[in-house]
């Protein structure tokens, strides 16, 4: 029995559908019952629990040969990264309560920098918080999300454009899909193992603002053009993507770590698994999923 968090999400989700495809059973941990109808008709056992309680998380891990952790996205964090922090404390303390054989984390490349990561700042307190627990962990440092380029879809069907705060256009970045991750994951929490695993999650290839660019003309059949935007000009264009004023400089901080390339992958004494999604089969599910949303 293993019990999934963020099953509502992309990843969380992802690993759900390879442990049930594999046999396994698994324990759905929801907060709003009403998307637990899904999984229960799929045979999962149910838990009702909040990110920020220990106690229920506990109940929810108790049990189980294995667990999958994720810190909820926050995209706006508050200064200092309040939110996150008391996450993470109730993770600790329903982990130490429940201890399960083993656990498995959705971190981030860059979680071992110490500083400049921006909103990536979330991981490395997820890996710094949690690993001093008795039992096996696994930490996978999943690339930048190939789901992300989702926000792409509607200047590239309306203006023939996408705008990029990753540059050099022409720069390859390690992109990686949510369903490698996914089956990454799933298959980690199969595995037996003593100690602290650090695990690269990539997809099977880097891929540059162009190459995303080519991808979306592919999808729309049509040309879209990657347009490289200042970096005086993201607070603007985050705000217009709905983020709050006066909470954009984390994004912008971890963007800055790609460009650098302080952000990257290569670690040395970690694992590095490669996936087989590629960014043109991404990109065209999320143009389908625009056009089915207008």
């Amino acid at each position: 029995m293993y019990a999934i968090m963020g099953i509502s999400g992309r990843v969380g989700g992802a690993i759900a559908d390879n442990l049930l495809a594999q046999g396994e059973q698994i324990r759905a941990i929801v907060r709003n019952p009403e998307k637990a109808a899904p999984w229960r008709d799929r045979g999962a056992e149910i838990a009702i629990a909040d990110v920020d309680d220990p106690d229920a998380l506990a109940s929810a891990f108790a049990g189980t040969d294995g667990v999958f952790l994720m810190v909820p996205p926050n995209f706006a964090p508050a200064h200092g990264f309040p939110e996150t922090r008391k996450t993470l404390a109730a993770y600790h303390a329903s982990l130490a309560k429940a201890l399960p054989k083993k656990a498995v984390y959705l971190s981030s490349i860059g979680a071992e920098q110490t500083s400049g990561l921006g909103l990536i700042t979330s991981s490395h307190l997820l890996e710094q918080t949690l690993g001093d627990l008795p039992i096996a962990h696994a930490f996978l440092r999943a690339g930048w999300f190939m789901e992300n380029h989702a926000w792409d879809v509607t200047t590239a069907q309306s203006e023939g454009k996408i705008f990029s705060n990753l540059y050099p256009l022409d720069r390859k970045f390690s992109l990686v899909a949510t369903a490698d991750i996914g089956k990454v994951g799933a298959d980690v929490l199969r595995q037996e193992w003593k100690g602290i695993r650090h695990i690269e999650v990539a997809g099977p290839e880097q891929y540059s603002p162009n190459d995303i660019a080519r991808a979306m003309s592919s999808a729309l059949e049509r040309t879209i053009e990657a347009v490289a935007l200042p970096r005086e000009k993201w607070t603007e264009f985050f705000v217009g993507q709905g983020m709050p004023e006066g909470r954009t400089e984390p994004r912008a901080e971890m963007v800055d770590g790609f460009n650098s390339g302080w952000i990257h992958f290569g670690v040395a004494g970690t694992e590095h698994i490669t996936g087989n999604t590629s960014l043109t089969s991404v990109i065209a599910k999320l143009v389908a999923n625009g056009s089915q949303e207008a």
